[in-house]
């Protein structure tokens, strides 16, 4: 028995004549989906394996199916003959584009075999000298499949040898998706080792006593068993790189700590190797110091870092750590352009004003869902950018030394105690803040133009459809606000479920009887406002704004729609409006109670007519003049026609009509108001829904209401809600409620809101509706029609469907906290975009507005 390890990510390429045995090879060691046959690929596109005429095809269909699994980073097995020297080099040459090691699997077996196992097979009457050709140029180009890139080449030369062959797979070195941390991650040391000891002090690790001037590795761990993960540059222009090499060493061999290759690390060892090296970048100091230790020691550290991988592929492929960083296509893989690219980055072959490599900005387009760690161009500060984030804070230049604490995603620092060296660049000439704010400013389509699949922190996932998702972007593309505004949209609101009789479509007994079935008795119900949903990003001033938004122009703030469109027309309204608001703030007291320079709130602006001009002209108030004039039309009648039976009912049906048609117009006349400066608006928020490092949702809606009105106290243009706190299980809090809706709604008000006290609750089915509404018998006929009430029409609506309406509250609600909470842990602004995206996708869903 022979044994041999491939990669379980590789492509293995079968050589062989016909006949050889290749198909039951692949059959015995790999699964079916993992081979791609040639003869197979011949039937798919000419129902006839054998069919000559077709190969060309076939080859096609079989480089595009191998091109397909490697970039999904597939095993993949080619079940073809493969003797030839140029049909291999398309293979190798696959594998290159997509990070693959190729590996060739030679079943070098005598033609007479395989001939004699043709004969034996149904239309495979080719005649001795197919296998034998075969055989012949199998043999021309074995001796030099190395030399064309195959890493790993075995050859089989008898059916025995191929029997006795076995297989195992093994993970590439570079993946480590096993490893779950937790990790903190360690910028470029470069020879700090006073800033180094000092910083792994802070993060609580344990350094054992050690020698100066001493070739002994130093030991230092982690009590709480974290591992110290090193960026590599582990040496060069710093003062101590003999001891920091020696605790970082000694950290790796003790298993309390790992390092990547770097640039400076891959230099380093070809002096050591005894290769010609220009000392330079600090090179020069290492080596001074390295010069006075033993060859032994110098071989310690050749092999230390000859071990080093060009990265690592942690925790599920959630977190890749590079010295250069890595592109999301080449994770976990394995290739020389992998390693040059993780040292190295990747460049345009020109200088820039400093002399310095002018590099691509791969973080600026990443997208991938790792979040990938990395050094090697130092920052003056560590900040994310798409889930990348540079940790070389540049500590030899008078910097510090940075760690990330993952997957807690905190960073931790300490300054330099001196500037060791000078930056042929400033460290603060090229921040990733910036590059973020510039990125942020666009949408890109190809984030968005695709079936979306968004998972959520609701343990579920939800996806969007792609036609969804375009109406979606066309619309926050052409009338959104800045996007980096954009950090929410709200979700809507379910209706009660339908009461089963009287005079009311709506009525709050169903609400609280949905509640009490879902065992939730603390409720808190709000007055239901009739304006328009507005949500307001306030900041202190518009330093804060650009310091936390990374907008330039000005702006403390803005006011936008539930579907993201700016609130106000006139930007100086807008800014009026934040400005008041930011005051309240500051007079309530609320930005020192909140600890934030920023606040995000959910509310309500009126008046109605301030926003819905166009929907009273074209729809509300001539469906109100339509049915006033057909109603005084028909009573007119009525009264010339004499005395003719069953007119009575009739002329009272009339009457009724007209009665409805002028309850809906004071309905409306009551929500509507000339609105000619800011004094005339009345603005209600009714949610706190994020600052600075926080989304509120673990607070109470008692608490969003107390503190909301302590904020209207301070303005006259902020109204407060009102609100009251019942126990379901009290009668009298019942009673309570529904005598407060009918007087609410008697007196022309929409409506009220009936919530869970806990912002967010879920039940043995999922999350609990966290929000209901029932709306008033008057105001119920704006939205289906002033007659809606009459009793054939009532009934008739009691079969409305609300099935899609809950659902449709419940994903956006999810999708609109899973967004803030990425943005305020600092998830690049694009995966924010795409719960919000979403949300304006799914509005696009077939269900009834009305509702």
């Amino acid at each position: 028995m022979t044994k041999i390890s491939i990669p379980d990510f590789a492509l293995v390429v079968l050589i062989g004549a016909t006949s050889s045995g290749k198909s039951s090879f692949a059959r015995k060691h790999f699964l079916e989906t993992e081979i791609v046959s040639s003869d197979t690929c011949r039937a798919i596109v000419s129902d006839d394996e054998t069919d000559l005429a077709a190969t060309g095809d076939a080859f096609d269909l079989l480089n595009y199916t191998v091109a397909i699994r490697l970039k999904r980073r597939l095993m993949t097995v080619i079940d073809a003959t493969s003797v030839k020297r140029e049909d291999r080099a398309k293979l190798v040459q696959l594998a290159r584009k997509y990070h693959a090691l190729p590996v060739a699997l030679v079943l070098d077996i005598d033609p007479k075999i395989c001939h004699e196992r043709n004969q034996n097979r149904p239309n495979r009457d080719f005649g001795e000298h197919v296998a034998r050709n075969h055989s012949k140029a199998l043999r021309r180009g074995v001796r030099g499949l190395q030399k064309e890139g195959f890493r790993q080449v075995q050859i089989m030369k008898s059916p025995e040898e191929v029997d006795a062959l076995e297989i195992v797979r093994e993970p590439l070195w570079t993946d480590n998706r096993t490893d779950h941390g937790p990790f903190d991650i360690i910028g470029d040391v470069h020879g700090c080792f006073d800033e180094l000891t000092e910083l792994l002090g802070k993060l609580g690790y344990v350094i054992d006593p050690f020698e100066v001037d001493s070739e002994d590795l130093i030991h230092a761990r982690h009590p709480e068993g974290r591992t110290a993960f090193f960026v590599g540059d582990i040496t060069d222009r710093g003062p101590r790189n003999l001891d920091a090499l020696r605790l970082v060493m000694g950290m790796c061999d003790e298993g309390s700590g790992r390092c990547v290759i770097g640039n400076h690390d891959f230099k380093l060892n070809k002096w050591l190797k005894g290769r010609n090296v220009t000392q330079a970048h600090g090179l020069d100091l290492t080596v001074s110091e390295l010069e006075k230790n033993s060859e032994a020691f110098r071989k310690q550290v050749s092999d230390f870092i000859w071990d080093l991988r060009s990265h690592a592929w942690l925790a599920d492929g959630n977190l890749v750590i590079a010295h250069a960083g890595l592109k999301e296509e080449m994770h976990g893989r394995g290739s020389g352009h992998v390693r040059n690219f993780a040292m190295f980055g990747e460049t345009t072959g020109e200088v820039d004003e400093f002399g310095l490599p002018v590099r691509l900005e791969w973080a600026r387009d990443y997208r991938g869902k790792a979040d990938v760690v990395f050094g090697h161009t130092p920052m003056a500060e560590a900040e994310w950018l798409n889930h990348t984030m540079c940790i070389d804070t540049g500590c030899v230049f008078g910097g510090k030394l940075t760690a990330l604490r993952w997957p807690e995603r905190e960073t931790v620092s300490v300054p330099a105690k001196t500037q060791y060296a000078i930056p042929a660049k400033p460290l603060d000439a090229d921040q990733s803040l910036s590059a973020q704010q510039d990125h942020d400013r666009l949408l890109y389509f190809d984030d968005y133009a695709t079936k979306m699949r968004i998972e959520t922190r609701f343990k579920s996932t939800l996806q969007i459809p792609e036609e969804n998702s375009l109406a979606a972007l066309e619309v926050m593309s052409r009338f959104a606000v800045d996007p980096r505004w954009l950090i929410y949209l709200p979700p809507t609101m379910a209706a009660c479920p339908t009461a089963p009789e009287g005079p009311f479509l709506e009525h709050p007994d169903q609400a609280m009887d949905h509640f009490a079935s879902r065992g939730v008795t603390d409720l808190v119900v709000e007055e239901k406002h009739m304006g328009s949903r507005a949500l307001l990003v306030v900041a202190k001033d518009a330093n804060a704004a650009q310091a936390r938004f990374g907008v330039e122009d000005g702006k403390a703030g803005v006011i936008y729609t539930r579907t993201g469109r700016p609130f106000f027309k006139d930007e100086s309204e807008e800014a009026a409006v934040v400005a008041r608001i930011g005051k309240a703030m500051q007079s309530a007291g609320l930005w020192d109670e909140l600890q934030t320079d920023w606040v995000l709130l959910d509310a309500e602006l009126m008046p109605w007519s301030a926003k819905a001009q166009d929907l009273l002209k074209r729809q509300y108030l001539p469906t109100v003049a339509a049915a006033k004039s057909s109603a005084s039309a028909l009573l007119e009648a009525i009264s010339k026609a004499g005395q003719i039976d069953g007119l009575d009912a009739l002329s009272a049906r009339a009457e009724t009509q007209f009665s409805n048609a002028e309850l809906m117009g004071q309905t409306i006349d009551g929500y509507c108001w000339t609105a000619d400066s800011i004094e005339d608006y009345r603005l209600a928020p009714f949610h706190i829904l994020a600052s600075a490092g926080k989304v509120h949702a673990d607070q109470r809606h008692t608490w969003h209401m107390e503190t909301l009105g302590k904020l209207a106290d301070a303005d006259p243009i902020l109204q407060t809600t009102g609100w009251k706190r019942i126990d379901l299980n009290n009668a009298a809090d019942r009673e309570t409620v529904v005598d407060w809706w009918m007087k609410h709604t008697g007196s022309g008000g929409e409506g009220l809101v009936f919530k869970p006290n806990a912002f967010i609750l879920c039940g043995d089915k999922g999350l609990i509706q966290p929000a209901m509404k029932v709306r008033g018998r008057d105001y119920l006929r704006i939205i289906y029609g002033p007659d809606y009430d009459l009793p054939e029409n009532i009934e008739r609506l009691r079969q409305r469907g609300l099935g899609r309406k809950f659902s449709l509250a419940e994903r956006e609600f999810k999708l609109g906290f899973e967004g803030l909470h990425r943005f305020v842990e600092g998830v690049p602004l694009s995966k924010v975009h795409e719960c919000a995206l979403a949300v304006l996708a799914l509005e696009s869903e077939p269900v009834d507005p009305r509702l």
